[in-house]
């Protein structure tokens, strides 16, 4: 593996670990700390699911989902250039998805904590591991875009 793309990833990994141990130890399940009124809260959850809830008490299923995207991405990241952009996505996504692996494997949940409500909405609750993977989706599909996949080349 590239070691730029496994360095990423394990920064990813002990920064999404470490904000998810501060706020489990400050903060009880189902508390929130209001840090900005009306739009950001520090709201302590543990979910079963994924996004939304979704296949909420299925871990089986979401463990081998993680196992197996990891093993598309790790299939897949040499089909795209080795440059700055792309290493960060494939770090980003790696170290996201293992930090919630960890967490479904060693606790059966993932530990949630990011509340946004947005033009009255309440977006669901996040982590950082969730937001390291759709900031690495999102440099992927610049990739792509730009035409810095090797794919078909």
């Amino acid at each position: 593996m590239n070691i730029k793309i496994f360095s990423y990833a394990v920064i990813a990994l002990i920064l999404d670990q470490f904000s998810k141990i501060i706020v489990s130890i400050k903060l009880t399940v189902n508390s929130s700390l209001k840090v900005i009124p009306n739009f950001f809260t520090l709201q302590y959850l543990e979910n079963s699911g994924a996004a939304w809830n979704l296949l909420n008490g299925r871990l089986t299923i979401l463990v081998l989902c993680s196992v197996l995207s990891l093993l598309i991405i790790y299939r897949y990241m040499y089909n795209f250039k080795n440059n700055f952009r792309n290493n960060m996505a494939f770090g980003l996504l790696m170290g996201g998805i293992i930090g919630n692996l960890i967490d479904r494997l060693f606790l059966g949940y993932v530990r949630d904590f990011l509340a946004f409500r947005i033009f009255n909405y309440n977006y669901p609750v996040f982590n950082l591991a969730d937001t390291f993977i759709v900031v690495g989706v999102i440099l992927l599909i610049i990739a792509i875009i730009k035409g810095e996949d090797k794919i078909g080349n």
